[in-house]
């Protein structure tokens, strides 16, 4: 992916703030859902928004995308790829994580990076109602996720999907969480991602009174520690430092056996550079795209206050390429 972030966007923080609040999400009009509700295996339920106007013959492909962390088929990135399926022809299935689809899950868990039976039984589903090809993309918590699942799996990964991406997700989770809860990082994101984390926490403990400290909750300041308390107990993890060893896909990626592109920033804020696999810490089937700039899930490009397609543009180009798609064109690209 060759990305060069334009002149009046500078810097790691801009390239990740600025495209996410300002920027044309669209070339067009916003896309149009349509939404299912699944029941899932533990009598829960999992909501999944579908391109409303995406073709339906048999032969369609679809393209998945798992969203980031606290973020739904509405933010920025769902929107640019779900107007890159429209353009190309291809059916969008955008599944919520647990609690993310505006209303908060009935069961006594929520969601966590390293959800990879959640992603499996996702795509299976889709798979089993999907005639046409699959190909899947995660965005940062979403991607981390899917990595895992697809390197789990290994090659019964192939049976639903016949490749998949991960943009910014990050790989070492350990290294991203020290790294957001440090400076200017712990001042924006962590304290934007409590903003909302911290009162679905608080939900799901009125629906199950006792389920986790709820003191310990309202005194958490990082992620550290609301992780401590609340997503690592909850999904069978011992503590926080288990939870980020455990679900992070990095040392995973040499056991992928579906073609899989990873895409990072080498300015991200808060996925280190450092921590970042090389091409000794991936098998054959994984490619690793690493621009320079782009910051998290940004990669703004053209004239102020730019657009965010670049990046899904660049993305299903080579989805479609590893799947051996039809290759129609962007409009736009």
């Amino acid at each position: 992916m060759k990305y060069i972030a334009p002149n009046w966007l500078p810097g790691g923080q801009l390239q990740t703030l600025w495209p996410a609040l300002f920027s044309r999400r669209t070339h067009g009009s916003a896309p149009v859902y349509r939404r299912e509700r699944w029941t899932t295996p533990d009598a829960d339920f999992v909501d999944v928004d579908f391109l409303a106007d995406a073709p339906t013959a048999a032969e369609t492909p679809m393209l998945v995308v798992f969203h980031g962390l606290e973020g739904s088929s509405r933010s920025h990135y769902c929107e640019a790829f779900a107007e890159v399926a429209r353009e190309r022809g291809w059916a969008c299935a955008l599944p919520h994580f647990r609690g993310c689809s505006g209303e908060i899950n009935h069961a006594p868990r929520a969601y966590h990076s390293g959800d990879h039976e959640e992603i499996g039984w996702i795509l299976g589903q889709l798979q089993a109602a999907h005639p046409g090809p699959l190909v899947a993309v995660g965005v940062s918590l979403g991607g981390n996720a899917l990595m895992r699942w697809a390197a789990e799996v290994q090659g019964l990964a192939a049976r639903s999907v016949r490749a998949v991406a991960a943009v910014c997700a990050p790989l070492d989770l350990a290294a991203g969480g020290l790294a957001i809860g440090k400076g200017l990082n712990r001042q924006i994101y962590t304290r934007m991602f409590l903003r909302t984390m911290v009162p679905k926490a608080l939900q799901k403990w009125q629906q199950h009174p006792g389920l986790f400290d709820k003191d310990a909750l309202l005194a958490a300041r990082d992620l550290y520690a609301f992780d401590n308390v609340f997503t690592a107990p909850l999904h069978g993890f011992q503590d926080t430092a288990d939870y980020w060893h455990r679900a992070s896909s990095k040392p995973l990626l040499p056991l992928i056996q579906v073609p899989a592109l990873v895409v990072n920033a080498l300015n991200d804020p808060f996925v280190p550079a450092d921590s970042l696999p090389g091409a000794c810490d991936v098998g054959p089937c994984v490619t690793l795209w690493q621009p320079e700039h782009g910051g998290h899930v940004g990669f703004a490009q053209g004239r102020w206050p730019g657009h965010v397609r670049t990046m899904p543009d660049a993305v299903s180009d080579w989805l479609a390429c590893a799947a051996a798609l039809p290759q129609a064109q962007s409009a736009h690209g």
